[in-house]
């Protein structure tokens, strides 16, 4: 089985024992049904899709700024840069770092320390758990500059020519690394996710349109990239509906620990439902229809003002 097969299918084993999340057939149904009529929305600007300078530049800050795009469950405490979420805040403060003083090089990023973090990223006066999130940040940029010398040279050119043209074989070097290795387990099964290891290959798509560095062969292969906004769209729009004590938790702002069995049901389950989602609009000649596509429209639909305001579920974690 492929690496994107073994995520579809575990997260449909989860939505089929699933006790506190549950699919709504008639709420997907309509909504692949707009999805028909008025197509899947182009995904807004995004700074991981802008060039940054040269292609070798470009290359460099995709897989850096995805290496550091998680951490949605300590948002709410982020020092946020006026009018952007906290995806959107942190993206923009590295890519004018990166601006500024270009992209580090491996052996830079092997000597970031949080400190470094929180000065590149505006958050010295937040509150302190966010100095957690800057310790991840650094281990993470770290890790990606170690696996660079290690592995490749020290090139970010090495990973993408090694994969040969293909997302999953770009994946499959990704998840070497520790916060990469985005799996979790439920009831005895394996769930793998890969949220950050599959986007690496969209983001890197989008940033080349498809060509050099961005050609992927296998992108309609992707599955959603599982995070905590998509599920939190799609329960707003009554795909998904949380059993009532879980609902509660969530609506107070209370975390969900990672890996509990309410947190992979709920990443699970919206990896389902839009795998049923794409499935019908394939049916409805829907053409280029994917996972991946669904994911950025939902994504985007998710800066909507009345979804923002709704609460989503936390997890403090590195995979998303």
């Amino acid at each position: 089985m492929s690496l994107f097969g073994s995520v579809r299918s575990a997260c449909a084993e989860v939505a089929s024992r699933a006790a506190s999340v549950r699919i709504d057939a008639g709420a997907l149904a309509r909504l692949a049904r707009r999805f028909a009529e008025e197509g899947v929305p182009r995904a807004s600007p995004d700074p991981a899709h802008q060039p940054l300078g040269d292609d070798r530049a470009t290359l460099a800050f995709v897989l850096t700024l995805d290496s550091i795009n998680f951490g949605s469950g300590w948002f709410p405490l982020l020092l946020k840069r006026p009018g952007l979420s906290g995806y959107r805040s942190l993206a923009t403060c590295w890519r004018r770092h990166c601006e500024g003083r270009g992209v580090p090089e491996p052996a830079e990023l092997r000597r970031l320390e949080a400190a470094d973090c929180a000065r590149i990223f505006g958050q010295q006066e937040a509150p302190p758990a966010i100095a957690e999130l800057m310790a991840l940040f650094a281990r993470a940029l770290r890790d990606l500059g170690e696996w660079l010398r290690a592995r490749h040279a020290g090139r970010f050119e090495g990973p993408i020519e090694r994969a040969g043209g293909r997302a999953e074989g770009l994946a499959l070097q990704l998840i070497e690394m520790p916060l990469f290795r985005d799996v979790a387990h439920y009831a005895g099964l394996r769930v793998p996710f890969y949220k950050r290891a599959q986007l690496c290959a969209a983001d890197l798509a989008a940033a080349f349109e498809g060509r050099g560095w961005g050609r992927f062969e296998d992108l309609a292969e992707l599955t959603i990239f599982a995070d905590n906004l998509v599920p939190h769209v799609l329960r707003c729009e009554g795909v998904l509906v949380y059993a009532p004590e879980l609902a509660r938790r969530i609506d107070a702002g209370e975390l969900l620990p990672p890996g509990s069995p309410e947190e992979v049901e709920i990443r699970a389950l919206a990896v389902e439902a839009v795998e049923r989602c794409v499935a019908q609009l394939r049916q409805q000649g829907a053409v280029g229809a994917s996972a991946a596509r669904l994911d950025y429209a939902l994504w985007n639909r998710g800066q909507a003002p009345e979804i923002k305001a709704r609460p989503r579920h936390r997890t403090r974690c590195a995979w998303y």
